[in-house]
């Protein structure tokens, strides 16, 4: 007779299941006000959203590093790092449904509900080391973030959101296939077994080539959401066709949480000297960022030129992850903390002149002619604009900088020489498209008589905006304090 498993409330830990369950319930929240009071002011989901996402900060500020749910559940310092980089985020989002020119999109209380499920699938996402509950949180968050593609409701909207989805389906075969051979080598799925098992086993010839083909397999579908090389065709597209504000989100959230779960997988096989693995992700990382930035040299419109900026930018993010150090581990999360705010700020700038017609291009919302002239249109615009993109070309003293300079001094720690010169290189290469933008604003004349021309200089966009202003310029202050913090937390985790 097979004696039954007790286990007690204790044990599950369930706490550890707050943050998300907040977000759900906050999700269902809306919906269910919805179906019994139609017709609400907007702006009251705008404050549900941000009163939950707040109680969610929250909650994970009190959490304690554990176990929990049936051993399911792994919040450590990889996963309060990354919850607390969705959620800050997050945050700065959702205001700008309160802006006077609002999209589409934030006419519906679906939208937000769905946004709030999307980061609860996040939270789950980087809150486990059990690769089917991961499975899970990427699915749950990309269904939503489909949808609310598909919601501003344009025809490359449609497009973009089909793109995404097909692209999310491939990746979700490849990371199944790449699961379904890590159990079939490991005889587990839970990511610490996984470890030990390879650690005893992994010695043989056909070993090797299996575990080798396992990660490979998880590597591709990583590939295709972090929009590495060759998988990388769609970002464009889908950053083309969503609004400006979410295209600035899908460059940083899915991101963050996707690197979180990478290096819980990737950082197996790099600690147990899978030096194949840690090739791959260096020969995918170094050629990532520099096509993408050969790429963005020629493109006519800011928008595709940010969004080939943000996978240059997850290239030599990429690369930190292979050195397999901590400093190397800590530097991407210390690079995200300080891209986000720069990089949703110059999304969000491009949102200052919309349109419902195309009036500067037969082919493209944000050519750069949108922007001649701005110095003398909107002075403060022009300068704010200016700042985003020095950060982002790395020039100091601003926040991108500090978090370039410290993925390379890994490297060079790390004795990847040629590799911190190639990042070097690849920001040199990155600074003339930035710089592109500033010639456009601060030395080209209008192409339009600015008396016909509506510009969004509402209270909201410009608070959101000045907050990323403020973190991008002020970095320098607080960045030791910053990197004091993740690199304790990393150092915690194990990393």
């Amino acid at each position: 007779m097979v004696t039954p498993i007790q286990v007690t409330v204790q044990e599950l830990n369930l706490p550890l299941l707050v943050p998300m369950l907040i977000a759900i319930a906050g999700g269902l929240g809306i919906l269910v006000i919805d179906l019994l009071k139609s017709n609400l002011d907007k702006s009251l989901y705008v404050m549900l959203s941000m009163i939950v996402l707040f109680a969610d900060l929250l909650a994970v500020a009190g959490i304690t590093p554990n176990r929990g749910f049936f051993d399911l559940m792994l919040v450590d310092g990889v996963s309060i790092i990354s919850q607390f980089l969705v959620i800050v985020t997050s945050m700065l989002f959702i205001p700008l449904a309160l802006t006077s020119k609002r999209f589409h999109e934030f006419s519906y209380p679906e939208f937000f509900a769905l946004f709030l499920f999307m980061v609860a699938g996040f939270q789950f996402m980087v809150s486990t080391d059990n690769l089917i509950l991961i499975f899970v949180g990427i699915e749950t968050a990309s269904l939503a973030l489909y949808t609310l593609i598909a919601m501003h409701n344009r025809s490359n909207s449609f497009e973009a959101a089909l793109k995404y989805f097909t692209m999310g389906a491939l990746a979700a075969g490849f990371y199944a296939m790449g699961s379904a051979v890590v159990y079939a080598t490991t005889g587990s799925i839970e990511l610490w077994q996984v470890k030990e098992a390879l650690s005893i086993s992994s010695s043989t010839g056909s070993m090797v080539i299996a575990v080798t083909g396992g990660a490979v397999l998880l590597l591709v579908a990583f590939a295709f959401k972090l929009s590495l090389f060759p998988f990388h065709t769609w970002a464009p597209d889908v950053y083309e066709g969503a609004s400006a504000p979410l295209a600035g989100y899908m460059s940083i959230v899915p991101k963050v949480a996707a690197f979180a779960v990478a290096l819980r997988i990737f950082d197996i096989y790099i600690d147990l000297g899978v030096e194949s693995v840690r090739t791959i992700i260096l020969i995918l990382a170094v050629i990532t960022m520099t096509l993408a930035n050969m790429m963005a040299l020629v493109q006519e419109d800011v928008k595709r030129m940010l969004a080939y900026s943000s996978i240059s930018h997850a290239g030599f993010v990429m690369a930190a992850l292979a050195l397999g150090t901590t400093k190397g581990n800590a530097g991407v999360f210390i690079y995200y903390a300080l891209f986000m705010f720069t990089n949703l700020g110059a999304f969000t700038m491009l949102w200052i002149s919309r349109h419902k017609k195309l009036m500067y291009s037969d082919r493209y919302d944000h050519p750069y002619e949108k922007f001649a002239g701005l110095i003398k249109i909107m002075p403060m615009g022009a300068v704010v604009m200016a700042l985003f993109m020095l950060s982002l070309a790395g020039v100091p003293p601003f926040s991108v900088f500090w978090g370039k300079l410290f993925i390379m001094s890994a490297a060079v720690d790390a004795g990847y020489i040629k590799l911190a010169i190639i990042m070097g290189l690849n920001s040199a290469i990155a600074a003339y498209y930035y710089l592109k933008l500033v010639v456009y604003m601060f030395l080209k004349e209008p192409v339009f008589n600015t008396d016909t021309i509506y510009y969004n200089i509402s209270k909201p966009l410009m608070v959101i905006v000045g907050i990323a202003l403020v973190v991008t310029v002020t970095s320098v202050f607080f960045f030791d304090i910053l990197l004091t913090y993740i690199y304790a937390m990393i150092s915690a985790s194990g990393f």
